[in-house]
């Protein structure tokens, strides 16, 4: 017998104004513009139209449907066991960095291919470059350490004509580096995203996986099928998010006046402080903390900079208007 219908909010409050999944999937109008989806569209205990997103493929099905419904994107795809991450929490993640840039231009977002962007990082998927672009306009870089995954961004970007002359992915040659190696001489970044690597290990991002995946199911499982994927660099590294973030603070010291707003997402509020305190000692002369939030769960983007007043009107000035 099914359960009493489920009430829902008419819109997911906790996400950005301006996200395009603010309202619940609607299925109708995903199946009709990606029928592949189809077979994997069903009523849930609450006689909602829904996915099983424990399921891998339905997971990955559903993020072509909506790439291609809200973004345009008629080729997606990604090798097995690659991370295939959920598309309203990285679109949120873009439209705070617009805020964040439109707070430096007289509370207009700067839009267009002069905006330049690193994302640290790009994965198999390529779907920051593809929301950043699609929505704004902006050029992007993208960063991995995995040429498997560049192979496949690169395939995403060659069948998918727009993204061609926006979107350049390079390899990061140095594993224990972040900016170095793929920053070059004279390049200017007007901002770089990042979403680190939150585990210590491979044991931890296993037992995560499987209590996420007790929790879709509503029973005890015992093999960490991953439903959104995830290779070792994308899950866990050496010391979890804190040192990852903790090197990329020391490596953007190097690049203080060719970027201007660093930022990454910070998923344990437990390391922010210790975030503050390093970022101090880097002499950062502006740090901002921009919640978020997806559901139940909770995020928030650090964003660093070490322009002061006279840079950043310079920067706006040349980049973003062309005023010599």
């Amino acid at each position: 017998m099914p359960q009493r219908k489920k009430e829902h909010p008419e819109e997911k409050v906790k996400l950005h104004p301006r996200n395009l999944h603010r309202e619940r999937y609607d299925f109708k109008l995903l199946t009709e513009s990606f029928p592949a989806l189809t077979p994997f569209v069903h009523l849930n205990r609450f006689q909602d139209e829904s996915i099983d997103f424990a399921n891998p493929e339905a997971v990955k099905t559903l993020n072509q449907a909506l790439l291609k419904q809200y973004y345009k994107i008629e080729s997606w795809d990604i090798p097995a066991g690659y991370l295939c991450p959920p598309i309203p929490g990285r679109a949120d993640y873009l439209h705070y960095i617009a805020d964040l840039l439109a707070d430096s231009n007289h509370g207009k977002i700067p839009t267009g291919k002069k905006i330049n962007c690193l994302d640290i990082g790009v994965g198999a998927n390529c779907v920051y470059p593809i929301i950043g672009n699609a929505t704004y306009g902006w050029s992007f870089i993208g960063s991995d350490v995995d040429p498997i995954a560049l192979e496949s961004a690169n395939q995403i970007i060659e069948s998918n004509p727009f993204l061609k002359k926006a979107v350049v992915c390079r390899l990061q040659p140095n594993p224990k580096a972040i900016l170095q190696g793929v920053l070059q001489k004279d390049e200017y970044i007007d901002v770089a995203i990042c979403n680190p690597p939150f585990h210590d290990s491979w044991e931890a991002a296993q037992a995560s996986t499987l209590r996420k995946l007790n929790h879709l199911n509503k029973k005890k499982v015992t093999q960490p099928t991953r439903n959104f994927g995830g290779q070792a660099g994308e899950l866990w590294c050496e010391g979890g998010e804190k040192t990852f973030i903790t090197d990329m603070i020391g490596e953007s010291k190097q690049f203080a006046t060719s970027c201007f707003w660093f930022s990454t997402l910070v998923s344990n509020a437990d390391n922010l402080k210790s975030l503050y305190h390093i970022l101090a000692e880097a002499g950062t002369l502006d740090v901002k903390t921009i919640p978020m939030g997806q559901g139940h769960k909770t995020s928030r983007i650090l964003a660093w900079s070490f322009l002061n007043a006279k840079q950043r009107d310079a920067w706006s000035s040349l980049r973003w208007h062309g005023k010599s």
